[in-house]
């Protein structure tokens, strides 16, 4: 299998199959493009002979090719059934697919004031962002009230016991929480780190530090000083 993903640093979406699929020893090869989605670029051209998408990430397994996050997570669930994608318990998988999905198509604000920014510590941003956006306020109490419900429920050390495809859509919303040091109370916190000490994760959080690849449109904090 290939997977092909963008900037490990800037990157959410492709973060999620990656380090779902590190943490679960599935074998793949990483094919990693820079982000640029100016026309013909070579970011383009390339994602076009994978995915009529034009996005990342692609999962290729035998010159098929699956795109979308979750989409990927059920090839991965189908194709390796019992490796702990979802949990095996039918109530328990459909709970965690609707948290998974709710982070697929939900929490817009968060997304869209606090890109991911792995390297980054901006807690003067995150404070004037908390300050200012309601919405995005809103977004992290639901997040905390499903984070919690879920490990009381499960009793952890994450949202359904074993590390899975939940965590793994969440694990971009972890590191965007650190880099903008966001309040979170101490269940959250402990979680966030329990998810970044994740070998998986802490592959790509190590290699997202090594990256050096500075890209502005990621970053418009920067050019709104």
């Amino acid at each position: 299998m290939q997977l092909v993903i963008g900037n490990k640093n800037y990157s959410s979406w492709s973060m999620r199959p990656w380090v779902l699929m590190r943490q679960l020893g599935m074998h793949f090869e990483e094919i990693k493009l820079r982000l640029d989605f100016s026309e013909n670029s070579a970011f383009r051209r390339a994602v076009a002979h994978v995915s009529p998408a034009g996005l990342v990430p692609v999962l290729v397994d035998d010159d098929f090719s699956v795109w979308d996050t979750l989409a990927i997570c059920e090839y991965l669930h189908d194709k390796f059934p019992g490796q702990g994608v979802w949990p095996e318990d039918i109530r328990e998988r459909a709970r965690a697919r609707s948290l998974a999905a709710e982070m697929h198509s939900g929490f817009r604000a968060l997304r869209s004031h606090c890109p991911m920014n792995i390297e980054a510590r901006l807690p003067e941003v995150g404070a004037r962002i908390w300050a200012e956006q309601e919405a995005v306020r809103n977004d992290v109490a639901r997040i905390e009230v499903m984070w919690v419900q879920a490990l009381l429920a499960s009793g952890g050390p994450f949202l359904f016991g074993e590390f899975g495809a939940v965590d793994a859509m969440y694990a971009p919303v972890c590191m965007r929480l650190r880099t903008y040091a966001l309040p979170a109370p101490a269940a959250t916190r402990s979680y966030i780190e329990r998810v970044a000490a994740a070998p998986g994760v802490a592959a790509w959080i190590a290699d997202a530090l090594a990256e050096h690849d500075f890209l502005d449109f990621e970053e418009p904090y920067r050019k709104a000083r």
